[in-house]
């Protein structure tokens, strides 16, 4: 569970940058409306005043720590935007090592899935050929 610093109820968006070390621009983008869907790229990652303040309660700050984790791994970029946010709405998070490897999968083209299957044919034929 994320422990704030603070017993403020809700937090700006330069607090939970500092937090949870992830660029503000960055927490804007995740947070804004893609022009072509006209949809939210992530939902529910902040809670906005009638003003357009964006503001961050336990859930929101959860959610932003998770969709991070998805993205990156270190300096290391994971994902693209859409399949983190389908990582998120189907809750897959929640068990990376099995799910990850299958969306890794869904992910690829073509030619990659077919690149992966050869690989593991070759594998499989070098296995039975050894025993």
């Amino acid at each position: 569970m994320i422990k704030l610093v603070t017993n403020k109820k809700y937090l700006n968006i330069s607090e939970v940058s500092k937090m949870l070390q992830i660029e503000e621009h960055k927490i804007r983008y995740w947070d804004s409306i893609d022009p072509k869907t006209h949809k939210y790229r992530f939902e529910g990652i902040s809670t906005k005043s009638k003003g357009g303040t964006r503001y961050f309660n336990k859930e929101n700050i959860k959610k932003l720590k998770t969709l991070k984790n998805i993205l990156y791994d270190g300096e290391k970029y994971n994902y693209s935007i859409k399949l983190a946010d389908k990582i998120l709405s189907s809750n897959i998070s929640k068990n990376p090592q099995i799910d990850r490897n299958s969306l890794e999968y869904q992910s690829l083209n073509n030619d990659e899935k077919i690149e992966q299957i050869l690989n593991k044919m070759r594998l499989l034929l070098k296995n039975n050929k050894d025993n």
